[in-house]
């Protein structure tokens, strides 16, 4: 496989007829991937660096394709461990993803935290929100609609944009491969984890798609283990 170029194939976890039981433990291995991987820290970094250039202020942030949303409960333990003023929502196009991330919340005691059925490229996200964010989220489109996916996340967002998502590089894709074996049983995962990080792409090319899409003060750093996270603070803030 070359890694030149994008190789994006389709993922068994976008079938919308995808059992709830393959989804299910699809969910439960990606969320132990996020905690192995720490997938929180990067996202409360770029929050936390916000924040305190606003002290004093009460923060929304929406979380578009949470999917399980794990990572809104370790951002809303991490937020309350510090006493920051902030509310974390989630929407995902999927049914069944916003159902687990709702019982998922209740069970870790995150019973502050919303989720709602939204379909980021059928009608635009509400506003209201201070960060809009996505994680793990952008690979999942082809270049015309990820650029559509990134200028509605920068109108819904009153302040910032955050995205973290997979680098298209060759160790990436090893970590992907091995990595989702190790820390996972689904054979979901299993398929879907390597082929991510085919069809994902590099920090120049999601900087490339942010400027198409409108966005503004534009910085990309490389993370742990071998992602990206792009900021960019909105024009109306």
């Amino acid at each position: 496989m070359n890694l030149a170029e994008r190789c994006r194939q389709p993922e068994w976890m976008d079938s919308p007829g995808l059992d709830e039981t393959l989804h299910s433990g699809a969910l439960d291995g990606l969320r132990r991937i996020n905690g192995w991987t720490r997938s929180s820290a990067p996202l409360w970094g770029a929050i936390r660096q916000f924040e305190r250039s606003i002290p004093n202020v009460a923060l929304r942030v929406l979380d578009v394709g949470c999917g399980g949303g794990d990572l809104l409960v370790r951002l809303e333990r991490r937020a309350r461990a510090r006493g920051s003023r902030i509310d974390f929502e989630g929407c995902d196009a999927n049914r069944f993803a916003v159902e687990y991330a709702r019982r998922h919340a209740d069970r870790s005691g995150a019973d502050g935290l919303r989720f709602f059925r939204h379909d980021v490229l059928d009608r635009p996200l509400p506003d209201g929100y201070d960060i809009v964010m996505c994680s793990l989220f952008l690979h999942h489109f082809d270049n015309g609609d990820a650029v559509r996916v990134l200028a509605r996340l920068n109108a819904a967002a009153e302040r910032c944009v955050i995205v973290q998502d997979l680098c298209r590089t060759w160790s990436g894709y090893v970590l992907a491969w091995v990595g989702c074996r190790v820390l996972a049983r689904s054979p979901v995962v299993h398929v879907d984890g390597p082929l991510s990080v085919a069809g994902a792409f590099t920090p120049d090319e999601a900087r490339d798609l942010a400027r198409q899409a409108g966005m503004a003060r534009i910085h990309v750093r490389r993370v742990f283990p071998q992602r990206f996270i792009l900021t960019a603070v909105t024009e109306s803030s």
